[in-house]
């Protein structure tokens, strides 16, 4: 039986050039052997036979242009062999060399890919990425088989796996864009970890600890108030109100959008199809595309004893009822963060950071004002060190610490363990649809986001650091217009980064860490916080700011701020370095007086030798 094997869905892409021929009449092939490779604008890929048997006759050369549904060749078929209608197995696609970083800190460059670019792989090969993670791709007899449409109880033009803030905003885009869209969500409440158990309850949080610190140190200041009487309760409800607003808004305007929302824990079982576990049973969905935006979860410290009494970033958002001790395990953002508001409500605090640095990798003069206010504040900040061993005790959890200074072992009423997140490309079974997964659980997207399935996108936490919702959000627009068939493309140069720690702490583009390791030289203007009317009104100038620029071209490389309100101000560096805006463009926009903002013109004319606030020695 002749079988003609022809080009798949390779997305919104015609007339693509075949750049390799891979066979020729006579040879004996199997399923998923690359026929051609075929190249377009944004990346290349193989694409592989959907039956076994002897090459019969080529139809293509190199230099023609293919669509879907061009002959490629025709294969006398085996009996075992497939039929020419099946689905094809996925074209493995390369990435192109400008995906997201590995780096957890933003990069002023277009970051490193997470896969590599200059080479193809067969479908069972094993290939390495840039940060290091190995993915493989499954191998056929591993791939369940395709579903056939009656197999699925409903279908739709695009599915989003995950409601979080890029899954909503992919949905949202796309059905604004006229796609038929299914929205499925594990979870009660769409809004995924950062609107229910992340970024929003937190924040709340933290401006009740600003709240609390701001009335204590009016008190040498003239005005005194009594000691705070906390209700954590109460506190709770407050934080669940915002959180419900939030996720309330977004059932509504999932409504108006018409998205169907479906309830249950997705799980792939073929390229096409979703098995979704809900409350009332299993059901599957056929989709023509879809956007996997699945997220993260909190790693978990292996060996620690099952105790109610060691909680994760969900459980320290539910504010518990202790006056005692807590450590934070893990000196990161998400670990200071929740430090500040236990520290607020009364609580004694100790960290404990395996690195040297609090927060690693960034800039260590970022650093310095927060260290140096909560190692006045906080019971301990143990750096170098280790949790070696965790013991549950009728008194407490005592704990025991390994490094050259480690101390003796100490008991603490709570433990909070913050030591990251793992993104969840495994959970969601997508290597049954042939995406490929690192082992460390990132799923590798090209700057369209999508995967080596051209059908299928990944995007936020799941598609590669950094692991912000804004990022997400920018992603999900990207990968909603494409698979809409619009020509987009993520740009991930100006992503800021936001610790909403006391004081805040935020940068964006090219930091000193990275110039100095990629040997990128650069000059640096700097504007200290104790020369700003604004932050001394405020009694908070132990900030300051600084802008990195080129050093030929004046061009505005990054920029960073530490103290009250960086992250609202980092925004305009961000603005700055988006529009490609150089020294003199900041230092001669005319900045309102007294704001902090002027101290982002101050950094800049620092640097251009114009700065009239502090006297400054021309080298």
């Amino acid at each position: 039986m002749s079988v003609d094997l022809t080009v798949p869905d390779i997305g919104n892409f015609t007339d693509v050039d075949v750049v390799d021929v891979l066979v020729k009449p006579g040879d004996s092939i199997e399923v998923d052997t690359p026929l051609v490779t075929l190249e377009t604008d944004k990346a290349s890929m193989d694409v592989p036979a959907t039956a076994a048997g002897r090459v019969s006759e080529v139809l293509l050369k190199r230099g023609d242009k293919v669509s879907k549904g061009s002959v490629i060749a025709r294969v006398e078929a085996g009996a075992g062999a497939a039929s020419a209608g099946a689905p094809a197995a996925a074209p493995a696609a390369p990435t192109p060399p400008s995906a997201p970083a590995a780096s957890a800190a933003p990069s002023g460059g277009a970051p490193a890919t997470q896969a590599d670019t200059s080479a193809r792989a067969p479908r069972a090969a094993v290939r390495a990425d840039n940060a290091g993670d190995t993915v493989r791709m499954p191998s056929p007899q591993a791939r369940p088989p395709e579903e056939s449409a009656a197999d699925a109880a409903r279908g739709t033009q695009l599915l989003v796996l995950g409601s979080g803030p890029g899954g909503y905003t992919a949905a949202f885009r796309a059905a604004d864009l006229g796609l038929k869209v299914t929205l499925v969500e594990r979870d009660a409440e769409l809004g995924g970890v950062c609107l229910n158990v992340g970024c929003i309850p937190s924040k709340a949080l933290l401006h009740a600890a600003k709240v609390i610190e701001d009335a204590a140190e009016m008190s040498t200041r003239g005005i005194a108030f009594a000691a705070p009487q906390i209700d954590r309760a109460k506190l709770r409800t407050w934080k669940a109100s915002v959180v419900s607003k939030l996720t309330g808004g977004l059932k509504v305007l999932a409504q108006r959008r018409k998205v169907e929302v479906v309830r249950g824990l997705g799980r792939f079982v073929g390229a096409n199809v979703l098995e979704v576990k809900g409350a009332i049973g299993v059901e599957r969905i056929r989709f023509e595309q879809c956007i996997i935006a699945a997220g993260s979860e909190a790693i978990r410290l292996p060996g620690l004893p099952q105790d109610p009494r060691i909680i994760d970033s969900t459980g320290a958002l539910e504010v518990p009822q202790f006056a005692g001790s807590i450590l934070v395990v893990g000196g990161g953002i998400i670990g200071l963060e929740l430090a500040c508001v236990f520290d607020a409500l009364g609580n004694r605090v100790s960290v404990v950071e395996l690195t040297k640095q609090l927060m690693p990798g960034t800039d260590a003069d970022l650093l310095r004002p927060l260290e140096r206010r909560i190692r006045a504040r906080y019971q301990q900040v143990l750096l170098g060190t280790k949790v070696s061993a965790v013991a549950a005790e009728s008194a407490g959890l005592r704990v025991s610490f390994a490094g050259e200074q480690a101390p003796e072992p100490q008991l603490f009423e709570r433990v909070l363990v913050a030591v990251g997140r793992s993104p969840n490309g495994r959970t969601v079974n997508a290597e049954a649809a042939g995406v490929r997964v690192s082992e460390r659980g990132f799923i590798p997207v090209d700057r369209q986001m999508r995967t080596n399935v051209p059908h299928i996108f990944a995007i936020g936490d799941i598609a590669g650091p950094p692991l912000l919702a804004h990022k997400a959000m920018h992603e999900g627009k990207v990968a909603a217009e494409v698979a809409a068939g619009e020509k987009r493309a993520a740009d991930w140069r100006v992503i800021p980064a936001v610790a909403y720690t006391d004081p805040e702490i935020a940068w964006v583009g090219l930091t000193e860490n990275e110039a100095r390791e990629r040997g990128i030289p650069f000059g640096k203007g700097m504007f200290p916080w104790v020369a700003n009317g604004r932050s001394l009104s405020l009694g908070r100038e132990e900030g300051f700011t600084k802008l990195l620029f080129d050093p030929e071209s004046h061009r505005l490389l990054g920029g960073g701020i530490v103290g009250t309100n960086a992250g609202e101000l980092i925004s305009e560096i961000a603005l700055a370095l988006e529009t490609g805006s150089d020294a003199a463009d900041i230092g001669l926009t005319i900045h309102p007086h007294p704001t902090l903002t002027e101290t982002v013109a101050g950094a800049a004319e620092a640097f251009e030798g114009t700065l009239t606030d502090l006297y400054l020695p021309k080298k």
